[in-house]
């Protein structure tokens, strides 16, 4: 019925597509461990929401000179692009890739107004920026044939890595939880992973279409064989945490270099003011 939206994926590329990844799993193995990691998925679901905070204020964000508004000319231009080269291949379905929807989300933060569901948002995002970074570590352009899609394949990655930064640096709405709390770390883990189990799965599993590796391994994965998805559901959970807190502190840390260097700057001309 949908396979306009699939029958364009490269079946010659390696556990992309068809039975043999379909069933790289068995089938019995497949609904056991879903199950398993399911059961984990709910209870931290529910050991975040329940620690989760989000500031009282709402507060307007501090300075922005028109970086929000260019950040959404050149990310809505690239995810147009991206949309579109999909819609003429005949790839629709990977859309529903995490990358895209978190670079759905970012749009939406650049556009939405002051609110505690834009800073709820914006943490759940940080959390997601292991998809940029893998994405650059194990690049997957193979099925793009076109130059300027392999392109934007590299420019959407990068701009998913910029938006969290440059958010960060006007504050506002786009405010952090402390260093220590890992609450939304681990809620946005949860809600990350229940979308690869529940939805991506099924959807792979209908479409045979390799979705995020959820039907098989990717052919460089360290941890390929049976408990592939195993592996990857404990070393992720340590690297989107890990991420997350590595651009905060990052970043809070270029802040105070550039506050410091500010103060620095308007000492020495009071103190040229003086001299003269």
């Amino acid at each position: 019925m949908f396979e306009w939206a699939y029958d364009g994926v490269n079946a010659s590329i390696p556990r992309n597509v068809g039975p043999e990844c379909l069933y790289y799993l068995s089938p019995m193995y497949r609904i056991i461990e879903t199950l398993l990691i399911s059961t984990i998925i709910i209870s931290i679901l529910i050991w975040g929401s329940k620690r989760i905070t989000l500031p009282n204020t709402v507060s307007r964000v501090k300075h922005d000179f028109y970086g929000k508004r260019i950040l959404l000319l050149i990310m809505s231009m690239v995810f147009g692009m991206e949309i579109g080269f999909k819609f003429t291949s005949r790839t629709m379905i990977y859309l529903l890739n995490p990358c895209h929807i978190t670079t759905a989300m970012q749009l939406y933060l650049l556009v939405a107004e002051p609110s505690p569901m834009v800073t709820a948002i914006f943490r759940i995002q940080l959390n997601l920026m292991n998809g940029p970074v893998l994405a650059y570590l194990f690049p997957e352009t193979e099925s793009r044939k076109i130059l300027a899609d392999k392109s934007m394949y590299y420019i959407q990655h990068g701009l998913m890595l910029i938006i969290p930064y440059y958010l960060l640096g006007i504050g506002g709405v786009y405010t952090v939880e402390p260093l220590s709390d890992i609450s939304w770390s681990v809620f946005s883990y949860g809600i990350n992973t229940a979308y690869h189990f529940w939805i991506l799965q099924f959807l792979g599993v209908l479409s045979q279409v390799n979705l995020s590796h959820m039907l098989c391994a990717a052919v460089l994965d360290p941890f390929e064989g049976m408990y592939y998805r195993s592996w990857t559901f404990v070393h992720q959970a340590l690297l989107c945490t890990l991420l997350c807190k590595l651009i905060v502190y990052t970043s809070d840390l270029f802040l105070y270099k550039q506050k410091v260097l500010k103060n620095n700057i308007d000492i020495r001309k009071r103190s040229h003011m003086r001299c003269d």
